[in-house]
């Protein structure tokens, strides 16, 4: 397995298990939500602009269906500002 592969799937599981999505007081880890690996692979793509910037873009690129695909929202809508902060230290040591 290749160096870029290993860090995707290590920054996946640290995503699906340490980031929600947060409706009302109910709380959707990622990783069961289906959208760990989406995010890692936006995460990956955006490093370079560091942390902050790359948590920014990447939770507005990942798109959440609702009904079945009738309507969409960017991840970003999703997210206390508390897991932005998360996010920005996960992704902190991979922008090095």
């Amino acid at each position: 397995m290749n160096t870029e592969l290993e860090q995707l799937r290590e920054l996946e599981s640290l995503l699906a298990d340490r980031l929600y999505i947060q409706i009302e007081k109910w709380n959707l880890y990622l990783g069961n939500a289906g959208l760990a690996e989406a995010l890692a692979i936006e995460c990956q793509v955006h490093l370079k602009d560091g942390p902050t910037l790359a948590a920014q873009k990447a939770l507005d690129a990942v798109q959440v269906e609702f009904g079945g695909g009738k309507s969409q929202l960017p991840l970003s809508r999703l997210i206390s500002s508390s897991q932005i902060f998360d996010l920005e230290e996960i992704l902190g040591p991979y922008c090095r």
